[in-house]
């Protein structure tokens, strides 16, 4: 039995406040296809994840359910798909920053409803489905 939290209602491995916290190699570019330069960024001569807010820019805050919504999941990074659930790695981000999550959907409550940065209204409309 895994007993690890549900990874929409957690969200921990997507939060840091490294810069190059997730990095894209050329076969994860290729695979973020049209999201690519929303969801990345070059860094020098390396490409990472952007971050915003100490998590992942792709990361959607969803305060109203206390959901953690990955925008680009189907897409992501190898790094990502590595990092499985109730895994030893999982449970060492838990251990590290698992106050974060909650910390950021407090904050995301405080905050008037925006669509976040790249995402269109039919996306947004799409995701609160």
């Amino acid at each position: 039995m895994n007993d690890a939290p549900d990874c929409l209602h957690c969200g921990v491995c997507c939060f840091s406040d490294l810069e190059t916290y997730v990095r894209v190699t050329g076969e994860d570019w290729t695979r973020l296809g049209p999201d690519a330069d929303r969801a990345a960024h070059f860094i020098g001569h390396r490409a990472y994840l952007k971050m915003v807010d100490g998590h992942c820019a792709s990361l959607e805050l969803r305060p109203a359910t206390g959901e953690f919504f990955c925008t680009i999941y189907e897409r992501r990074p190898q790094t990502c798909r590595d990092l499985g659930r109730g895994t030893p790695e999982c449970a060492g981000e838990l251990a590290a920053k698992s106050a974060r999550p909650a910390a950021a959907l407090a904050h995301a409550k405080a905050q008037p409803s925006v669509t976040p940065p790249g995402h269109s209204q039919a996306l947004r409309a799409a995701l609160q489905m």
